[in-house]
This record gives C-alpha cells, structure tokens and sequence, in this order.
C-alpha cells in the first residue's frame, strides 16, 4: 500500500498526522499538489507537483495509483475515483468511503453544487475539530495496521 495525498487542500493538521504515521511506518507517501510544500527529509516522503488547472492533482493521483493504496482526500469525485480503481479513501474528517456511501456523498455534492449555481450561498465546511482530527488518526492508524498484518501473512 502506498499514501496518495491530495495535498491541495489537506489540512497542515492532517499532513502532520500523515507524516508521523508514514515515519513510524515506513509506508512510501506521495504528496500531490499544484503548489510547493515542504516534507520533511525521509525516503519514504514524496511530493510532486502538477500543473495549475481543474482536477489536475487529481487526475494524477488516480494515473498513478495502483489498486489497494490508500488516498487522503475530501474530493468526492477522487474518492469515487480511487474506489473504481480498487483504492481506500479517506478524508480528511475520518471518515472511510466506500462503494455504497462515495455515490451518496456524490449526490450530496452535486445537489449542492446546483443549490450554489442557483445563487444560494451554502457556507463552507466548518473547521476540523480536535474530534474530527482523532477519528482520522484513528482510522489511519487501522488502515496501516491492517497493511502490516497483510504484509506479514505474506
């Protein structure tokens, strides 16, 4: 399993969070953004840099990723995306997509994308709470000790 990173707009939180685990883990974790970041100096730490445009980061993220690896995101459609191709995703909330649940968080998206286009203002995401920051830990740290397990058995 590699860590795909939808970096864009990945809370500095949650990077912090990421980078802790792939340190303790060894796991290989590509960060993928339109703009710089700083990693932190580890082999197993990757970043790469696309172009501006729409999708960009995310039309990356699924080329290169491989059935099984786990990609952090709150983009619906790359979470949608992953799954096809046989991926984890995992936003940034803690919150695991699945085949069932990635096609109603679809329709919620969509119904709020025409809300806005009609002109109503629908508020942004409320911030990530220490509560929010915990689950996604919690979740993370299953996920890649579900990894070891497999890799064991292997």
């Amino acid at each position: 399993m590699q860590i795909w990173v939808d970096a864009d707009a990945c809370p500095v939180v949650i990077r912090e969070i990421l980078f802790r685990a792939a340190e303790r883990t060894g796991v290989t974790m590509t960060l993928v953004a339109n703009k710089p970041l700083r990693l932190p100096a580890a082999g197993n730490l990757h970043f790469l840099q696309v172009p501006p445009g729409l999708d960009a980061a995310n039309k990356r993220i699924v080329e290169l990723m491989a059935a099984g690896d786990l990609v952090i995101t709150a983009d619906v459609p790359l979470a949608a995306a992953a799954i096809e191709k046989g991926g984890i995703a995992l936003n940034p909330r803690g919150e695991l997509y699945t085949r069932e649940n990635v096609r109603e968080c679809l329709s919620m998206r969509n119904f709020m994308d025409e809300l806005r286009g009609s002109g109503v203002n629908t508020g942004g995401p409320a911030a990530l709470s220490q509560r929010e920051r915990q689950m996604f830990a919690n979740q993370l740290d299953r996920l890649l000790a579900r990894r070891a397990r497999s890799q064991r058995l292997e």
